[in-house]
């Protein structure tokens, strides 16, 4: 029964039958469980608000807990953040100054490159010119000896109009081929100050295929000097009506002094392992193709694989062994002919032989 005040009324009858209309009536209350008591409530209250205050109080030593660990974590990554950075920093540092020994090493071996095509066709150059020389010294020598018959035979009480005649014409002889290889010997310096004289890169008109004849026999020479018992064919298909070509001759003879070069060592390579009838050959050609000029540097040396080809042209790569190659020089004729507008390309068989291709716009 619900808590409350309650009335329980009675009415009663008689043995007639006759009821009491007013009858009896008892008030009963009935009081609520102890659990629904106001105490209780109270008690509830209190309870409750101790249950709260324990859980905002256990909140906020988990948030201070948490707040502790935050700043902890958070020091130890700003260390780890500062070590992190100095430690950057110093790789950094580290990497601009091997940045600057690679610099400066490329440098050196770039300029190592230059100086050994510098000697190379110095070699060819003192062959040139020392072969014009000895016509000259030769037949000054001879001419000398002709004066001297000469004056002998005008000393003479009878002398012989006939034999005078001809040592002049002897003499006159020599002294038109002193002058020839004089010449020659001149051309040849005066085309080497030519060549050089351009070195700022300025492009000027450039007979291709007489620098191509001149390389061709100054790299040749050059490697007679070096080996004096190595002997080469050198062919030239160079078509007569290519004209001159806008073209930094420096740089580009440079180009074709690096490819003769390799064409003759690869000659000379397979020649060690060839038998007798192998005839080392090089083979130049110029020609017009599609508004373009090409040159061909071919040789049937020992060739190039298929797996060098992709790397031939990258810096420091070389298939010479060590200490006979930079691996600059194709790298920067690639460099100067692609700065020229042009392509330096190469096709080879191993073990028969290989050609590059250089192609240079028409005009520059």
């Amino acid at each position: 029964m619900a808590p409350g005040t309650y009335v329980f009324r009675v009415k009663a009858s008689n043995n007639d039958g006759l009821y009491n209309q007013q009858g009896a009536s008892i008030q009963l209350t009935v009081l609520p469980p102890w659990w629904r008591a106001p105490w209780a409530y109270i008690l509830y209250a209190i309870l409750a608000a101790l249950v709260v205050w324990a859980l905002v109080r256990y909140r906020s030593r988990q948030l201070r807990k948490a707040n502790q660990l935050l700043e902890r974590n958070v020091a130890l990554r700003t260390e780890e953040v500062i070590r992190q950075k100095l430690e950057i920093e110093t790789q950094r540092n580290n990497l601009a100054d091997t940045l600057t020994e690679l610099r400066d090493t490329q440098h050196q071996l770039i300029q190592r490159e230059k100086l050994a095509s510098l000697g190379e066709l110095t070699a060819g150059i003192a062959h040139e010119i020392q072969n014009p020389l000895n016509f000259v010294n030769n037949f000054s020598d001879l001419s000398v000896d002709v004066v001297t018959e000469l004056e002998d035979e005008q000393k003479r009480q009878q002398r012989d109009a006939d034999l005078e005649n001809e040592l002049l014409d002897t003499l006159k002889q020599n002294l038109q081929k002193i002058s020839h290889h004089g010449n020659r010997a001149s051309s040849i310096v005066q085309g080497m100050l030519e060549h050089s004289r351009m070195g700022s890169g300025e492009r000027y008109p450039v007979d291709l295929n007489a620098l191509v004849d001149e390389y061709i026999r100054l790299a040749y020479y050059g490697q007679r000097v070096r080996n004096p018992l190595f002997t080469c064919a050198l062919v030239q298909k160079l078509q007569p009506d290519l004209g001159k070509v806008d073209l930094v001759g420096q740089d580009i003879s440079r180009v074709l002094l690096n490819l003769f070069n390799n064409a003759f060592y690869a000659v000379n390579q397979r020649l060690k392992q060839a038998n007798d009838d192998f005839k080392p050959t090089v083979t130049v050609q110029t020609r017009i193709v599609d508004k373009a000029v090409e040159i061909q540097v071919s040789d049937n040396g020992t060739g190039i694989s298929d797996t060098m080809q992709q790397k031939i042209f990258q810096p420091f790569f070389t298939t010479k062994p060590s200490g006979e190659g930079t691996g600059l020089g194709l790298s920067l004729s690639y460099d100067i002919i692609k700065a020229h507008g042009g392509s330096l390309t190469v096709e080879s068989r191993e073990g028969e032989g290989c050609t590059f291709i250089i192609r240079l716009p028409n005009g520059g």
